[in-house]
Parts: C-alpha cells; structure tokens; sequence
C-alpha cells in the first residue's frame, strides 16, 4: 500500500502543496537545479518519511539507493558517492540516497556525507525520529531543507484502512470490516500508517478464519495498547521530564507517576531519570524535607547497580518522596541571588579577620587579625562581620514556615540576631 506517487501521499499537505519545496524536489529534471538539494525528514513513526523518499527517487528516473545508520559505515556512505559521482558524470543520472535514522550516525559518519551533498553528487534524504538540531552536525543541516512531518490525523488513518481492505494491492476487498472495530484500530494507530497496517492486517487473518469481518473482537486482539509517543533526544525527551518535574514540584504525585510510566516505557535512560529526581530534590523541595535529596542521591547509586526492570521500583519511591514532600524553594532563589550580586559587581575584599593566616608574612598583613572562633563562645556562634562590607545585612536565604523549614527560619533568626548583633 505505499504511495507509488505524491498525489497518493496521505496527510502531509502543509508539505504537499502546489509550489512547495517536495513537489519541486518530485518533479522531472534535474534537482540540482530545481531547488534543494537535500532533504531532512523529521516526524514520528509512520508519517511517511520513506515513502516521500521512494517517491522522490522515482521520479524523473533517478536511482535510488538507500542505507540504514544502524547497519552502515563511513565505507557505505563513501561507495555510494562514487557509484552517484560516476553516474551523474558519465550518464548523467541523479542518485537520491535514502539515509533512514540518520540520527544514529556519529558526527564522523555524518561528515562523510557532505562532500556528496555540497557536490550534488547525490540528493540525499535523511529520515530521522528525533529533532535533527539535537542529532545532526550544523554543517549537513545548513545544506538541507529540513521538512517537519506530522502524525496523520484520524480521517487520513480511517482513508487508508478502507482503502487497504479494498485495494489489490491491499486486502482486495476478502474482508468487510465493522465501524467500531474500524475506529479502534484508527484510535490505537496514533497516526501512525505502519501500525495501523500492521494491526488491520492481523485482524484480517483473524476474520478470514470465520465469516470474513473484522469485529472489534479481532481488533482488539490485533492491537490493545496505544503507541508511546516519545523520543529521547529530542523534543519530547524534554517535554515529558518537564512534566515530571513540574507535577512533582506542584505535589501531584499520580501525575508524577504517569510521566514516569511514559518515560519508563519508552526506554529512557533511568540515569538521566535520577540525575532529575536529584535536582528536583533540591530545588523544588530542599529544606522543607532535608531527606528529599537522601532519598534521590540513593535512588541515583541504586539504580546505577541494580538496572532495569527492577530500577523503576527505586525511581518510583524517589519520585513519590518528591511529589508529597513540603516544598521550598528557598535555597534554590538563595544562590540565585548571590549570583546575581557577585555578577553585578557586588562584594568587596573579604575581611582581613577572616583571611588566610597560615603562610609566611600574612601575620603581617593583619590577615586573621581579630577573628572569633566560634567554639569558643558558649553557644558555638561569634558576633563578628563575615560578608563583605558591601553585603553586610544581606539576606539571600529566606525560609519558608513549611515542613522542617520553618525549624530552620526560628534558628536562623536567632543565629542572625547573635551574629549581627542585633
């Protein structure tokens, strides 16, 4: 079932108008002239992104050759420059190289397509699942047209399921296919082509084992789960560990678990995982609930020596003491606020009192001259100036009256009040 040209390209059609850069790039002649040069094709799973590049080789007869990042090399990608140079040179045929999860090569590999590309040596069509401004070397961006595709919506999804049932290429009309089972396979497909072909294609087995319909018995049987929509260097990576944090940091913690579960599912790296778990801990909860980061910093060795699947275990309880644990945010606005005075040229020399005294000559220098140490005073805290003159009064950590915080705010007024003076 897939489209023999791009008048049979389904959804796409902010990409497929009359005029754009893919119909220019379909059409007859020779695309070095035409427009650009090469494409990158970003977008999930089943939208399409193979197809417009067997499309794009057929026309105007081109050659078509095609290698995956998971299996080629450097010396792949190099044959077939000199197989595309030797036929544009000698018999003026283009080649269009098909480069599917171009996202998987090594900035080496990539590099080793540029000669290629900046030569028009070869179209290339990269496909890629992940944002290619994560994932592809500037210098091969710079030279392509990079075209965002989209999933395909629940009327291009149900277009192509009829269409497959009563195609010769597809099921040639063998089976008939109920409206309910119909829309649960257009719902579970997530706007993925593939999937949708490849559940409506199990559950046609099943129906022609009996009367020859596809019920909503056999499609729920061909597919019950939804597609996990999630890449994991790219947008939604960073999306869904934003919501994590932020449904941790706003105490929702069945949130917290299903952003947790996604990202799990997915096969994101629990490391990274943890690594946010840790900060969160910090910066989100901090010393309303001191054991909020003893809690991350063990899930983060944990899950380092133990793995998966058992690590999601760990990632949950560290995740659950975050989510329902007081929050402040004090220290976090703390040092973002002696930041910011050290950046605008606040402070001063420190306090000869308070100087290194230990070498040679500093004696001299009235480095330690004066200082108090503090356990020699009966509460094991000296009144003496330690900012710099600049900040002396200057409050960066401001504690809140939640959880263990507000112990801390009642002994860092009385701490402050010694200190001072005051």
């Amino acid at each position: 079932m897939r489209p023999r040209s791009i008048d049979e390209v389904l959804g796409q059609q902010h990409l497929l108008g009359v005029g754009s850069p893919l119909r220019r790039l379909a059409a007859e002649g020779d695309l070095g002239r035409a427009g650009p040069a090469s494409v990158i094709l970003w977008g999930p799973p089943g939208t399409g992104k193979t197809t417009l590049a067997h499309v794009l080789a057929r026309s105007g007869g081109r050659r078509f050759a095609e290698l995956s990042a998971v299996t080629a090399g450097v010396k792949d990608v190099r044959a077939v420059m000199d197989e595309a140079r030797t036929g544009r040179e000698l018999y003026r045929r283009q080649t269009v190289l098909f480069l599917d999860e171009i996202h998987r090569f090594t900035k080496a590999q990539q590099d080793a397509l540029l000669p290629g590309v900046e030569n028009r040596w070869v179209v290339l069509v990269a496909a890629t699942t992940e944002n290619p401004n994560f994932s592809v070397v500037t210098p091969l961006l710079s030279r392509s047209l990079l075209l965002t595709l989209r999933p395909l919506d629940a009327d291009d999804v149900r277009g192509l399921l009829r269409a497959a049932i009563t195609d010769p290429r597809g099921l040639d009309g063998e089976v008939r296919i109920a409206d309910d089972a119909l829309e649960h396979l257009v719902r579970l497909a997530d706007g993925d082509a593939r999937r949708a072909l490849t559940a409506l294609e199990a559950a046609a087995g099943a129906a022609l084992d009996g009367d020859g319909e596809i019920t909503l018995v056999e499609a729920e049987r061909a597919l019950d789960v939804a597609a996990v929509r999630y890449d994991r260097a790219g947008d939604q990576h960073y999306d869904v560990a934003s919501a994590l944090i932020k449904s941790m940091r706003g105490s929702d913690v069945d949130a917290a678990l299903h952003y947790l579960a996604r990202m799990i599912e997915a096969g994101e790296d629990p490391r990274f995982i943890a690594r946010r778990i840790v900060i969160a801990a910090s910066e989100d909860v901090g010393m309303a609930d001191p054991s909020a980061l003893q809690t991350a910093v063990a899930a983060l060795h944990a899950v380092a020596q133990i793995g998966m699947p058992e690590a999601r275990i760990i990632l949950a309880q560290a995740v659950v003491h975050n989510a329902t644990a007081p929050k402040s945010n004090a220290a976090y606005n703390g040092i973002n606020a002696a930041i910011a005075d050290v950046r605008a040229g606040l402070g001063g020399p420190v306090p000869a009192h308070l100087r290194d005294s230990h070498y040679a000559g500093a004696a001299k220098l009235g480095h330690g001259t004066g200082y108090t140490y503090s356990h020699d005073e009966p509460a094991g805290v000296a009144r003496q100036q330690y900012p710099p003159d600049e900040l002396v009064g200057r409050d960066y950590y401001v504690p809140t009256d939640r959880g263990f915080e507000a112990q801390v705010r009642d002994r860092l007024a009385r701490l402050r009040k010694i200190i001072r003076g005051r």
